[in-house]
């Protein structure tokens, strides 16, 4: 289980939340939602370890979850809005950099997300759509518990968005869990929405 535990943030002088409780237990989905500005995203990177919390901590199956960072980033995959792809390098060539730090098969990824016919092509050639279904790709290359989702939806056609249910749907039966920031209905059945308020 992941449990943000009391949690609070600042930007500045600005409280971006105080007082936040979040549990998520395998193979559930929680959404999170509310109005630009209310720290969905920021709630995200304070799960991923990547923001200092003013208060409270983050655990994982009861114990501090950001002791070991390293521990800590290997059980969990985080898709921000940013695609975090090399212009220069192919769809393969940028899957096989991940695969080298976590395994798995980029050819069976690219498969899962349909850009097998576009693994030569450089990553800079690719649609808006088409770039983030090769930043999706990196959830199918091999398992870990925790999917972190910011907007994961965006630029996404239809058939790009029957493909992400699959992914999401293998990865919560397998016992995963996602936490997902969205302004739009994702393909997550039976999903908890946890709503955020932008701070006085």
């Amino acid at each position: 289980m992941l449990e943000a535990n009391n949690i609070a943030v600042l930007r500045g002088d600005r409280v971006i939340f105080a007082g936040l409780r979040l549990s998520v237990s395998p193979g559930e989905a929680v959404v999170l939602i509310g109005a630009n500005g209310a720290g969905k995203s920021t709630l995200l990177r304070c799960l991923a370890g990547l923001v200092r919390l003013e208060e409270g901590s983050i655990l994982w199956q009861g114990e501090e979850a950001l002791a070991d960072r390293a521990a800590h980033a290997a059980r969990l995959r985080y898709l921000a809005h940013a695609d975090a792809l090399k212009p220069g390098l192919s769809a393969a060539e940028n899957l096989r950099f991940w695969a080298r730090c976590w395994g798995g098969d980029p050819g069976a990824a690219l498969e899962a997300v349909g850009l097998a016919p576009l693994a030569e092509l450089p990553a800079r050639m690719l649609s808006a759509g088409q770039r983030r279904r090769l930043a999706l790709a990196r959830l199918a290359l091999s398992p870990c518990p925790l999917w972190l989702l910011d907007e994961p939806s965006v630029g996404l056609d239809a058939a790009s968005l029957e493909r992400l249910g699959t992914l999401l749907r293998r990865h919560r039966a397998g016992g995963g869990m996602v936490v997902a920031a969205t302004h739009v209905p994702l393909p997550l059945d039976r999903a908890r929405e946890f709503r955020m308020a932008v701070a006085a």
